[in-house]
């Protein structure tokens, strides 16, 4: 390792990452803000800045310089530890996200590196709500551990299916399977046709359904529910350190929406690569663009993923508690168990067929396109029935 890449990996790439943290987390907030207020038929914030662009800095400073109140009862090593372990993680798991060129860890194992790191977030819910001696933060913490748990299942499922596609483009073109990098390499081709969304459609739907779960975020925010349980985990907190749990939420969805972005959306691939009518819009020649374009295509897939975050808060109403550990345990586990072993034998029947009029990849995408269609004529067939 030369002086330089020792340089950019031991001191700027972790700067980079907390300045896209500090950057995106407002305009998350803001963004928020704005859509929940339209969709309320009302202004929301436009007084602070240019249509309240300065609210998240304001709300920010009015955090940082209220009054910071420890309870008297609370184990105080643990609380004052549990913000620190909710945030940190998931900032560290954005060290490995690839946007385009710039990657701040270009490790061979990025894969299990976020979801290893995604498992330690619930560590700090749950000692946030053991550590506050308070039986309404108990609780909370008590069901964000259960809920992960859950829908973590579903979600490494989904992503396994993916991988198993990832490591056999890995087999015949080189790099990691488990890298998300080669991921987003593997989805090379005629535009969104050759994204997973498409070809993993079941495994789609359950990542991004586990996604909002892990999150904590409406309709599955039983953690908090401030009806039943005045604000859960976080009761207790005050000041600057309910604003790390906050931020903490934001950091969160931002890492799942990039990880989806490069597991099922292309990653930084524009939607007009490969398509021969629209290719005079590619600026991969142009000195300055082929630089920026892959930043801005990676960072507007994660803008739509967080509207849709935001989109789900303020429309859908909080799911029962049996609700949401039915869906997770009765619906998103088996689907993805049995979209997994699907994959395994489409992807073995590509490799048998290669190169019979298709490729391998030709071959699976076909083959999973007729399997998505038939169980969706199987359940409109049994629904007409029932």
């Amino acid at each position: 390792m030369g002086f330089w890449e020792g340089l950019w990996r031991m001191a700027l790439a972790p700067l980079v990452v907390l300045m896209v943290v500090l950057t995106t987390v407002p305009l998350w907030i803001w963004l928020e803000r704005r859509v929940c207020a339209r969709i309320q038929q009302r202004i929301g914030p436009n007084r602070v800045g240019v249509m309240g662009l300065l609210q998240p800095m304001a709300d920010a400073a009015k955090l940082i310089f209220k009054e910071d109140i420890t309870p008297a009862h609370v184990d105080r090593v643990v609380y004052l530890l549990a913000p620190i372990i909710a945030l940190v993680p998931s900032m560290a798991a954005l060290a490995v996200i690839p946007f385009g060129d710039l990657q701040a860890a270009d490790v061979n194992i990025g894969v299990l590196w976020i979801l290893a790191l995604s498992s330690l977030a619930v560590y700090g819910v749950v000692l946030a709500g053991w550590a506050s001696n308070n039986k309404w933060s108990m609780m909370g913490g008590i069901r964000s551990a259960a809920q992960m748990v859950s829908y973590e299942l579903g979600m490494s499922l989904a992503i396994i299916a993916v991988l198993l596609t990832t490591s056999v483009y890995a087999a015949s073109h080189g790099g990691h399977a488990l890298s998300l990098r080669t991921a987003v390499n593997s989805q090379q081709g005629v535009g969104p046709l050759a994204w997973n969304f498409i070809w993993h459609l079941p495994a789609f739907v359950v990542f991004i359904i586990a996604a909002v779960a892990e999150s904590n975020r409406a309709p599955f925010d039983l953690p908090e529910a401030e009806q039943e349980l005045v604000a859960g985990f976080h009761t207790e907190y005050s000041s600057f350190r309910f604003a790390m749990f906050y931020m903490g939420e934001y950091v969160h969805m931002t890492t799942l929406s990039a990880v989806c972005t490069c597991l099922f959306f292309g990653g930084w691939l524009s939607p007009f690569a490969g398509i021969p009518l629209l290719a005079r819009l590619n600026v991969s020649t142009v000195p300055v663009l082929m630089y920026l374009a892959p930043l801005f295509w990676f960072f507007l897939k994660v803008t739509l993923f967080i509207f849709l975050y935001i989109w789900l808060r303020w429309t859908l109403p909080r799911m029962r508690w049996d609700q949401l550990m039915a869906l997770g345990w009765v619906v998103l586990l088996p689907a993805a168990l049995v979209w997994v072993a699907v994959v395994t034998v489409l992807a073995g029947a590509g490799k048998v067929v290669d190169g019979f009029v298709f490729s391998g990849d030709g071959w699976f995408r076909l083959l999973s396109l007729l399997a998505v269609a038939a169980a969706y004529l199987i359940y409109r067939r049994r629904r007409g029935s029932s």
